[in-house]
């Protein structure tokens, strides 16, 4: 299973990105190797609209299959669900123990966009 974080920094023991379009870096986590991988955010800070719905193309076509982060705005939530993509609040901790937290089955699922975001 991949599980991708939106990160502040480039490792697993950087923060959770609560912004989701415009984190840094996405960290995706291959469970079945037990290893991460960088994969950064380019579009982010030259979008200025769509930067959520980029975001959410690039983690789609990437294979994963969840994604631990803050707040994800209507559109991209919209491309993640038909991606098949299931989202999860994870913010407040670091991507390490967002993943640890996910495998334990103590993160939330965000069932809906944040429509303030």
């Amino acid at each position: 299973m991949k599980i991708v974080v939106s990160a502040a920094g480039a490792g697993s023991e950087n923060e959770v990105d609560p912004r989701f379009g415009r984190a840094a870096n996405f960290l995706v986590f291959d469970s079945a190797r037990e290893s991460w991988t960088l994969l950064e955010n380019t579009q982010a800070p030259e979008a200025a609209h769509g930067a959520g719905i980029q975001a959410a193309e690039t983690i789609c076509r990437h294979g994963a299959e969840a994604l631990i982060t803050g707040r994800v705005g209507p559109k991209a939530f919209a491309v993640l669900s038909a991606g098949g993509v299931k989202v999860y609040r994870g913010d407040g901790r670091t991507a390490k123990e967002a993943v640890e937290a996910f495998r334990a089955g103590r993160l939330a699922e965000i069932k809906e966009s944040d429509p303030a975001y």
